[in-house]
């Protein structure tokens, strides 16, 4: 009966352990680190036929390094830089600024797009991670043509 009685006892102080072992481990699996940070510039007005530069800064909070494709695309047509395609490595700690010089005769909505791509070759010794629910990131502009 006395073994009986010490069991019972137990219990509660069980429950409570297990509660918090519980919540700590929730709390843990919590991912709060931003996969890609993007910090996208173009003046909000030019004029005809002026030469506009778009800045585009990207960062990780991720501890592994991944390969990073950066380009622009817009409503309407643009020739000449605008459709370079940037690939590199892109670690903590170490962001990435792409600039795109170009002209436009026309108002123009402007995505700059960052897609996290599986290429060897770019990343040292090709350790690179690619995120499983998502790999494509954007930021949407509007620049007036007057």
């Amino acid at each position: 009966m006395r073994s009986l009685q010490l069991l019972f006892r137990a219990s509660p102080a069980s429950l409570l352990l297990v509660l918090c072992l519980h919540l700590g481990a929730n709390k843990a699996q919590e991912n709060t680190r931003r996969i890609i940070i993007q910090n996208f510039e173009i003046p909000t007005t030019a004029n005809r036929d002026e030469e506009v530069t778009a800045m585009l800064q990207v960062q990780t909070e991720l501890k592994e390094c991944m390969v990073a494709k950066a380009y622009l695309i817009s409503d309407v047509p643009v020739e000449g830089a605008f459709n370079y395609k940037y690939t590199r490595c892109l670690c903590e700690g170490y962001p990435n600024t792409y600039y795109w010089d170009f002209q436009t005769n026309r108002t123009v909505q402007i995505a700059a797009v960052v897609d996290i791509i599986r290429e060897l070759g770019i990343c040292p010794d090709d350790a690179a991670v690619t995120p499983i629910n998502k790999n494509r990131f954007y930021t949407i502009k509007t620049l007036v043509v007057a």
